[in-house]
C-alpha cells in the first residue's frame, strides 16, 4: 500500500511539473493575434463559424468542404470559442493550449499504463509538451486541427489499451467513436490503426500473449490482430477517400506535371532525415519551407540511411523491441502528409511532426534508459541529461 501511494505520487508530480512547464512556455501565446495565413479562412473571415453556434452553422460544419477539409469537430470547436470568446484572439489562443496540455499529461499516463516506466515516459511527455516544431500547431489558431486530432488520437489509443485487457464490444465500440472523432478532426489520423498494430508488438506484447494462449504460429496472429482491426482500416480507407476527393475538387492537389513523382519521392526521403535534424536541432524554423531542387547525393544519402537504420532496427527487434514501434511510428504516421500525394505546396512543415516525433521521443527516452542501467550515477544522470535536453529546448 504504501509503494502505491509512493508511484502514485510521483505520476502526480510528474503531471504538476508538465502542465507548469508547458504553461510557463506557451502561456504568453494569449497576448498574440491572429495571423493572415489561413485564420482568415478558419475564423476571421469566416462567417459560419463567426456565427457561432446555431443549426445553420453546425450544419454547414458537417457538410462543408471548406478551405479543401472535411473537420467539422474542428470547425465546431472555433465556432465554440466564438460563443465563449467572440473574436479574441486570446480564448482561441487559450483553447489551443489547453488541449495540448491535456495531450501531454494523456500522453503520459498513456505510456505509462502501457510500460509501466514513469520516468521513459515523462520524459517523452516532457519532450512533446516543449519540443519547438511543435509551437506551430499549438500558437496558430489556424491549426487547431493538429492538437485536436491528436487529443482524440491518444483517447483513441488509451481505449484500444482497454479494449486489450478487457476485449468486450463496449470497449472496442468506444475505441471506433474516439477514431471517427479523430477522423472529423483531421483526417491524418487514418494512419491508427496501423500503429495500433505496432503497440501490439510492444509495449502490449499482444503477439506473445496469443502465442502462449494458443500456441498459433506468428503469422496466424498477426492476421488476427489484423482482422481485429478491419472495422478501423475501413473508417481510414473511407476517410483517405473523402479527403483526397475533396482536396482535389478544391484545388488543393498537386498534379504530377506540377510537382513529378520522383520529385515528390525525392523529396520525401529528404523530408524524412530533414525532419530528425530539426528534432536534435530545431533552428531556422519557418511557417513554410518551399519545394526546391535537391542535389542527387542529398536523396541517395538520405534513402541510404533510412535504409541502413531501418535495417539495424529490425535486426535488434527481439532485444530492443521499443525501437521498432518508435521507429515505424515515425516513418508510418508521417506517411499521410510527406508528399507522395501532394497537397499545398510546401515541401514540409513542422506541424506535421506534432504525433510523428512521439515514435522518436520514445526510442530516446527507453535508449537511454537502457544505456544508463549499469551505471551507478544513473539516478543523477538521467535527471540531469532530461533537465538539459528540456531546458536546451
Amino acid at each position: 500500500m504504501d509503494n502505491f501511494f509512493k508511484i502514485r505520487r510521483k505520476e502526480i508530480i510528474i503531471c504538476l511539473f508538465l502542465v507548469a512547464a508547458t504553461l510557463s512556455v506557451y502561456l504568453q501565446v494569449i497576448n498574440y493575434d491572429f495571423v493572415y495565413f489561413d485564420d482568415e479562412l478558419y475564423v476571421i473571415d469566416n462567417p459560419n463559424v463567426k456565427a457561432g453556434l446555431n443549426r445553420e452553422s453546425i450544419i454547414w460544419a458537417f457538410s462543408a468542404d471548406y478551405a479543401g477539409n472535411w473537420h467539422p469537430l474542428t470547425w465546431l470547436s472555433h465556432m465554440l470559442d466564438v460563443e465563449l470568446y467572440g473574436l479574441s484572439p486570446m480564448g482561441h489562443h487559450l483553447t489551443s493550449l489547453q488541449i495540448h496540455i491535456a495531450n501531454t499529461i494523456l500522453l503520459f499516463i498513456l505510456l505509462n499504463w502501457m510500460t509501466g516506466a514513469v520516468w521513459p515516459s515523462g520524459f517523452v511527455a516532457a519532450l512533446f509538451a516543449l519540443h519547438p516544431l511543435h509551437v506551430e500547431s499549438v500558437a496558430w489558431v489556424a491549426e487547431r486541427k493538429d492538437v485536436l486530432c491528436a487529443f482524440f488520437w491518444i483517447l483513441s489509443i488509451l481505449a484500444y489499451v482497454r479494449y486489450t485487457r478487457n476485449e468486450s464490444k463496449t470497449n472496442y465500440l468506444l475505441l471506433v467513436v474516439l477514431f471517427v472523432f479523430g477522423l472529423m478532426s483531421k483526417p491524418m489520423i487514418v494512419t491508427l490503426p496501423f500503429t495500433l498494430l505496432l503497440l501490439d508488438f510492444w509495449p502490449l506484447s499482444r503477439f506473445k500473449q496469443k502465442t502462449y494462449k494458443t500456441q498459433t504460429s506468428a503469422c496466424r496472429i498477426l492476421i488476427a490482430l489484423i482482422w481485429e482491426k478491419i472495422p478501423l482500416f475501413a473508417l481510414s480507407a473511407i476517410s483517405s477517400i473523402i479527403t483526397f476527393s475533396i482536396q482535389q475538387h478544391g484545388g488543393a492537389v498537386a498534379s504530377l506535371e506540377s510537382i513529378p513523382l520522383m520529385m515528390r519521392i525525392s523529396n520525401a526521403l529528404v523530408s524524412y532525415i530533414g525532419y530528425i535534424i530539426k528534432m536534435f536541432w530545431p533552428i531556422n524554423l519557418a511557417f513554410f519551407y518551399p519545394y526546391h531542387k535537391l542535389l542527387i547525393w542529398n536523396v541517395l544519402l538520405a534513402g541510404i540511411l533510412l535504409l541502413c537504420v531501418s535495417a539495424l532496427i529490425i535486426f535488434a527487434a527481439r532485444r530492443l523491441p521499443y525501437l521498432v514501434t518508435g521507429w515505424l511510428w515515425y516513418l508510418g504516421t508521417l506517411v499521410p502528409v510527406i508528399g507522395l500525394i501532394q497537397t499545398g505546396c510546401q515541401s514540409m512543415a513542422d506541424r506535421y511532426t506534432y504525433v510523428p516525433l512521439i515514435g522518436i521521443f520514445i526510442i530516446i527516452a527507453w535508449g537511454m534508459r537502457d544505456i544508463l542501467t549499469k551505471w551507478q550515477s544513473r539516478r543523477i544522470l538521467l535527471p540531469t541529461f532530461s533537465g538539459i535536453v528540456l531546458v536546451f529546448l
